[in-house]
This record gives structure tokens, C-alpha cells and sequence, in this order.
């Protein structure tokens, strides 16, 4: 068993051996994307405000009209997506609440905008109810289709995506490939997954779908920088905000390239500086944190972890932000029964590899390695590929003893420091 699991474990790095950095090479240049960090008028924000404006007054005037609340919840998802702001993801539910309530939730298209609001919220066990009850309705059926195949990937039930993509199967249709390019990712299929993100941006150019290009231009950023494709990625962020110059995302990517391959902090903190203006999202200064400590400043990376914790001390965000307090809370000695308490949750919520992991994790720095590597065994190891999670599984195969298992992760791993960040590179050198 445990040869097959070696096996398993060079395919899952198969890929992340070809991303190593040449440190060396300047990728990125501040005159291309210098003026996104200034820019004060946002204009898919106000566009957003001013809808949800008119759907409030209409509403205002006629309150019976619940088809207006779906309206203002699609702008609210809209002003949550682009600021970051957790109240306008919450005021979406209830507007959306209302709609389904008034349509006895007998609406599928209102059942798959509610189902769609968990999901972002994490809540994926009720989205799936959701979408399950909106597929028995039948009402544009293959909409449903395509939200069951984001839920049952959301929860790691890999057969059930297969299942319905099988369905669906249409590979001139946009939605059909970002899904069928989320499920290759999911399997370790890196190429094929960068395929078929390319084969839908062409789709969305065709289209002169400008939403849908920025969407792809994001993703496809993503895959190609774990592909070690770092050209590519920034090329691909630049081209996102060449369209949606406050596009948060695309610049915290490009702050990742200039921190992690560039190695250049300090540059790296100026554009997250810019971004933790516009995004309220806490994640965010997670990644500062990250690079404080990297600069060796101590004192900015409390303070950005304590801007950290006390956004997500806000009960509106649920569970979203669990994985990263696992994280966090594991290397407190005073936070680390909370770590493993959050931990059980996930799993329970939403058994994935990456799940598992966290809870391996929190079990091993609570002083429990037997327990981490009995769990990383059957649940985490061949049934991941994301360099993290195998990250923590090498520790935990060493604490163990497992000396030969850990050190293949070690020669892997050392390839997918760009993915991984700098400040893992000396863990990975300790395997």
C-alpha cells in the first residue's frame, strides 16, 4: 500500500516540478501597472450602487413587488464581489430569502441564486439542497445541472461531477468548459485544465463578453503561475485589469509574482497597500502578514493579523474564513484546541482532501502526529494535489519517521516554492 501511495505521490508532483523560479529574472514592471493603483473612480461600483438604487426605490413604491428584491440581491452579490464587504453578501440572502419565501420556494431560478449565495458563503451542504430541489422542478434544467457540478466540487463528491458533466457535455459552450477546466484542475491535470480555460476565453472574446474575459483572464492567471508559466500569469492579470482597472484580485496576483518569484516585498506590500483600500476581504491582510514577516518586520505582521482576526470576529462571515484560522489558530499555542475544534467542523461540513488536511494539521501541532499521519494516510495522501496539504503531510510523514516518504515531498516540494511562498522554503529545506 504504501508503494502505491509513493506512486501516487510522484503523479500529484508531476506538475509541480515544473515550477521552479529563476529568482533571477525581473517578470514584472512597475510602469504596467502603476496607474491601477491609483485609480479612485470605480466605475462597475457605482454602476452597481446605482442599480441597486433604482430596484430599492422601485421597491420602496410598490413592496409587494418580490421580483425587486431578486434584483437588489444581484446587485448586492455584484457590490460584494468587487468590494469585499460582507454586509452586502448577507443582504443579498435575505433579499433572496424573501423572493423564494413569497414563490414558496417553488422558484428554480431563485432557488439557484440562494444556492449560489452559500456557496459563497461556504454554506455548501444547504446550497446543495438547494440546487437539488431546484433540479426536481426542472424549470432551465441545465443551469441546475451546472450549479450541482460547482457544489459537488465545492464537497469533493468527484463522481457526481463526472456525472453531470457527462450530462452537460458541450464544448463550445462557456460554462461547460470553465467547469469541466475546474474538474481537470481538481484531478491534477494541469495542461488540460489550462486548455479548456483557453478554448472559453476565446468563447467570452467571441462574445465581446467582457465580464466573462476578465473572469478567465483571473483563472487562467492562476493555472498558468502553477504551471510555472510566470509570463503568462502576469500577462494574464495585466489583460484583466486592462479591462476592470480596480480588479482586487488581478493585483493581489501580481503582488504574489513580485513577492514570491521576484522576491521583492517591499514592492509586493506597496500594491496590497492599494488593494486593502478598495477590498475588505481579511484574507488579505494574511498575505501582508506574510510578507512582514519575510521583511523581517515583526511589528507589521501583528498588526495585519490583528486587522485579520478582528474582521472575521464578525459573526456575518459564518465559516468562510475557517481554513484560515485552522491555519493561524495551529501555530498558537493558546489557539490550537480552537484550531482542531474548527478543523472537526470542516470536515464535517465539507469532507474534502484539503479538509482532512487541516484537520491532520491541527491534530499534529496539538501534539498528536500518530493521529495527523493516520488521517493524512486515508484521506489526504493521493487524493490532493495541492502543494500545501502535501506540505503538511511531509512534516508529519518525518515526525513520524517515515524519513524515505518524507524526503520524495522534499525533492518535490522544492519545486513549488513559487506556489508555496518564500517563507516555506526553509520548512521544506528542514524535511
Amino acid at each position: 500500500m504504501k508503494s502505491i501511495q509513493l506512486i501516487l505521490l510522484f503523479v500529484t508532483f508531476s506538475i509541480a516540478t515544473s515550477c521552479t523560479t529563476d529568482t533571477n529574472k525581473q517578470i514584472t514592471n512597475v510602469n504596467d501597472y502603476n496607474s491601477y493603483l491609483s485609480t479612485h473612480n470605480n466605475k462597475a461600483l457605482e454602476n452597481s450602487t446605482s442599480e441597486f438604487n433604482f430596484w430599492k426605490t422601485k421597491l420602496n413604491n410598490t413592496p409587494n413587488q418580490y421580483p425587486y428584491n431578486a434584483k437588489l440581491a444581484a446587485a448586492n452579490a455584484t457590490m460584494f464581489k468587487i468590494t469585499g464587504n460582507i454586509d452586502a453578501l448577507k443582504e443579498a440572502e435575505q433579499n433572496l430569502l424573501i423572493a423564494n419565501k413569497q414563490t414558496n420556494y417553488n422558484s428554480a431560478g431563485y432557488l439557484r441564486s440562494l444556492a449560489r449565495n452559500y456557496i459563497s458563503q461556504h454554506r455548501f451542504k444547504e446550497a446543495l439542497a438547494l440546487a437539488t430541489k431546484a433540479e426536481s422542478i426542472g424549470e432551465n434544467l441545465q443551469q441546475t445541472q451546472y450549479l450541482l457540478i460547482d457544489v459537488y466540487l465545492e464537497l469533493g463528491n468527484i463522481s457526481k461531477v463526472e456525472e453531470y458533466l457527462s450530462i452537460v457535455k458541450n464544448l463550445k459552450e462557456f460554462e461547460y468548459l470553465i467547469r469541466l477546466s475546474k474538474y481537470n484542475d481538481h484531478i491534477g491535470n494541469l495542461d488540460n485544465a489550462i486548455k479548456y480555460l483557453e478554448a472559453s476565453l476565446e468563447i467570452s472574446k467571441s462574445a465581446k463578453n467582457t465580464h466573462l474575459m476578465q473572469w478567465s483572464y483571473t483563472n487562467l492567471a492562476d493555472y498558468y503561475g502553477h504551471a510555472g508559466r510566470i509570463k503568462d500569469s502576469y500577462n494574464a492579470y495585466l489583460s484583466a485589469l486592462a479591462i476592470d482597472e480596480n480588479d482586487s484580485y488581478a493585483k493581489k496576483g501580481i503582488a504574489w509574482i513580485v513577492f514570491s518569484y521576484e522576491r521583492n516585498p517591499a514592492e509586493a506590500m506597496r500594491i496590497l497597500e492599494t488593494v486593502t483600500k478598495e477590498n475588505a476581504a481579511p484574507d488579505y491582510h494574511l498575505l501582508k502578514a506574510e510578507i512582514a514577516e519575510y521583511m523581517g518586520d515583526t511589528a507589521q505582521k501583528e498588526i495585519e493579523v490583528e486587522k485579520y482576526v478582528a474582521k472575521v470576529a464578525n459573526k456575518s462571515y459564518g465559516v468562510m474564513y475557517h481554513k484560515y484560522d485552522v491555519l493561524l489558530f495551529a501555530d498558537d499555542d493558546t489557539k490550537k484546541e480552537v484550531a482542531l475544534k474548527l478543523a472537526q467542523q470542516e470536515v464535517a461540513e465539507r469532507p474534502t482532501a484539503q479538509s482532512y488536511d487541516l484537520l491532520a494539521w491541527s491534530y499534529f501541532k496539538n501534539g498528536d502526529a500518530k493521529k495527523a499521519l493516520e488521517i493524512s494516510r486515508n484521506h489526504v495522501i493521493g487524493k490532493t494535489f495541492e502543494p500545501e496539504a502535501l506540505l503538511h503531510t511531509a512534516q508529519i510523514l518525518k515526525a513520524n519517521g517515515e524519513i524515505e516518504e518524507a524526503r520524495v515531498l522534499k525533492i518535490e516540494l522544492l519545486g513549488a516554492v513559487y506556489e508555496l511562498g518564500p517563507l516555506t522554503e526553509i520548512n521544506i529545506k528542514n524535511i
